[in-house]
């Protein structure tokens, strides 16, 4: 059995194990492989977590811009103010930001309206 470290810039990603199936069967070559194999997969696992993490960050974008106008218009309020009602609304309820806004965007309410009336 081989084992390589997958990593990509001091991140570490997991391993990767190569199982041989006859016993003293590894060699030089097979480390070699196995390390080109790591270094390979490590990029392309690295790059799938970045490309997974820049399309959250853009569906959370644009969940709390929908959000925000739904406040802009609903109170006729600035951007800037919209934004710190849901920062509030966050707060009162304990509620990650992402999800007061898909709460509003999926049901017209902010979490803090259940609770209190939403002061301007």
């Amino acid at each position: 059995m081989l084992a390589f470290q997958l990593f990509v810039e001091g991140d570490n990603l997991g391993a990767l194990n190569l199982y041989s199936r006859r016993a003293h069967n590894i060699d030089e070559n097979s480390e070699r492989i196995g390390l080109l194999m790591a270094a390979h997969a490590a990029v392309v696992f690295a790059g799938s977590q970045k490309a997974d993490q820049l399309r959250d960050a853009a569906e959370s974008r644009d969940l709390i811009g929908q959000a925000k106008g739904i406040l802009m218009e609903r109170y006729k309020v600035t951007a800037a103010q919209a934004f710190l009602l849901l920062a509030h609304a966050s707060s009162v309820s304990n509620t990650k930001l992402f999800r007061v806004a898909e709460h509003l965007a999926s049901t017209g309410n902010l979490p803090s309206e259940e609770e209190r009336p939403l002061s301007r």
